[in-house]
């Protein structure tokens, strides 16, 4: 296995956003914010975007994370994935120092599962932070089996765990077996709004009267308001921070 960032080899940038896109539910990719900012995240923190390629130079997992300015606290936590992109590209542009990298999705490839390719491209872009400086590493995790709660608040969803003390949820348990603490909710990680016809064709589902649904893969549940030909799904993820060095 070898790991390059995404700059070295952009012939692969195909091949990686299948392998991105075959772990994620059609709505995710729908975020206004993401559509604003990743132009200006692939410029600025390239080095922060990684892929793990096989002996055959074939692309099997990638992950990617942003620089931004955090005190350390929980207060001053971005509010989850849109704001972490907001707080790092305006901080980049106004020249605000980065103390923090946020690892912001990792993926790999549904033929290369259970090998630690997860584990793996999280420690390399870890790595990369303490080298360039960066005191901490956080993250707001989209939990994996999540969505089959999504009526459960995530504060609750993150105390459930096996008798082994870690988390029942796959993803939460990858990032404590690197050393992570939950540190709370991101209440408003992403916000996805469409028309109701979009909705449909996002979930292929029908949305016949106005009320708040369950949806496959959506963690929580979506709010549709046919009246108003208007559906919007608030995501809420998870906060876990990195320690402060390996």
């Amino acid at each position: 296995m070898r790991i390059i960032t995404r700059n070295e080899r952009p012939d692969l940038d195909d091949e990686a956003a299948v392998v991105f896109r075959e772990r994620w539910p059609e709505f995710i990719f729908h975020d206004d914010v993401p559509k604003r900012y990743m132009a200006r995240v692939t410029q600025y923190f390239g080095r922060f975007d990684v892929m793990a390629l096989d002996d055959d130079g074939k692309v099997m997992a990638g992950g990617w994370g942003v620089p931004l300015a955090w005190d350390g606290s929980v207060g001053d936590l971005p509010e989850g994935y849109d704001d972490a992109l907001v707080r790092a590209v305006e901080g980049h542009e106004t020249g605000r120092p980065a103390t923090t990298l946020s690892f912001m999705a990792a993926a790999v490839g549904a033929a290369h599962d259970r090998r630690g390719l997860a584990g793996a491209v999280l420690g390399e872009l870890r790595l990369r932070a303490y080298a360039e400086g960066l005191s901490h590493v956080i993250a707001p995790l989209r939990p994996t089996w999540k969505h089959r709660y999504p009526t459960v608040p995530m504060a609750e969803y993150a105390t459930w765990v096996r008798p082994d003390g870690l988390s029942i949820d796959p993803w939460i348990r990858t990032h404590q077996r690197m050393g992570a603490e939950v540190l709370g909710p991101a209440r408003r990680s992403m916000v996805i709004a469409g028309t109701v016809a979009e909705w449909e064709q996002w979930t292929g589902m029908l949305f016949p009267a106005t009320r708040d649904y369950v949806v496959p893969d959506a963690l929580n549940l979506v709010r549709i308001d046919v009246e108003r030909d208007r559906g919007v799904y608030v995501e809420e993820n998870l906060w876990v921070r990195h320690p402060a060095r390996v």
